[in-house]
């Protein structure tokens, strides 16, 4: 089972991965440790990402999607991959689905994780971190996991906030980009909405409403996974 997993800043993307990762047993890519990875083990890829992170300036595609073709082909993903954080644009998608035909690897689903922008936005915004254990669920914007006032509902610890996550301007920029319908991460998901219309359901879409809780989320989603 081969996926690609798309959902904006906010969308709980990352923990759905993992419970995916978990149920089928399959690796969970994230593209930020495929750069770290080739970068630590000097690579010739590795070398000419880092030229190019150490400039501040993005590591192209023709580098990008290289490495990712080679951790999508290590022995751990024989039985699947589960692909987070590409392609982040139109272009990318083009690119990697090119890319994977040449190798003969099949795509078999594409998950979206639909939520609105402006609940993306305030599930960042209102994360608080507990002091005592970070694993702690609080969000003052989800009703499921609200704090105790400023104390972690779990333990009763003080809370805490990550600047990151009270960065407007940062989570705009982010989210410029995932919503972009015309050249960003929308863009390339609807890139795969019309393959699988193509090919007749090939690969499989599988949307899922992220505005539920994280447990009624991963419930929906492993019954549409089957």
């Amino acid at each position: 089972m081969n996926i690609l997993l798309f959902g904006p800043n906010g969308s709980g993307k990352g923990t759905q991965g993992a419970i995916v990762k978990e149920k089928y047993q399959i690796p969970h890519i994230e593209t930020g440790v495929i750069f770290r990875d080739n970068i630590s083990k000097g690579t010739d890829l590795g070398k000419k990402a880092k030229e190019y992170i150490d400039r501040g300036e993005l590591v192209p595609d023709t580098i990008t999607i290289p490495m990712i073709l080679e951790r999508l082909k290590g022995d751990d993903c024989r039985n699947g991959w589960l692909l987070d954080g590409f392609p982040r644009n139109l272009t990318q998608a083009r690119e990697l689905d090119n890319a994977l035909k040449a190798e003969g690897i099949d795509l078999d689903i594409v998950i979206e994780i639909i939520l609105d922008r402006e609940i993306a936005k305030k599930r960042i915004m209102g994360r608080r971190l507990c002091v005592n254990d970070n694993n702690h669920p609080n969000n003052v914007y989800i009703d499921a996991i609200r704090p105790n006032g400023d104390k972690c509902r779990i333990c009763g610890g003080d809370l805490k906030t990550r600047s990151d996550d009270q960065d407007e301007d940062a989570i705009d920029k982010r989210h410029n980009i995932y919503y972009d319908t015309e050249n960003g991460t929308m863009a390339a998901i609807n890139h795969f909405k019309a393959l699988s219309r193509q090919n007749n359901g090939s690969p499989r879409i599988v949307e899922i409403d992220g505005r539920p809780g994280v447990k009624e989320v991963s419930r929906e989603l492993l019954q549409e996974l089957g």
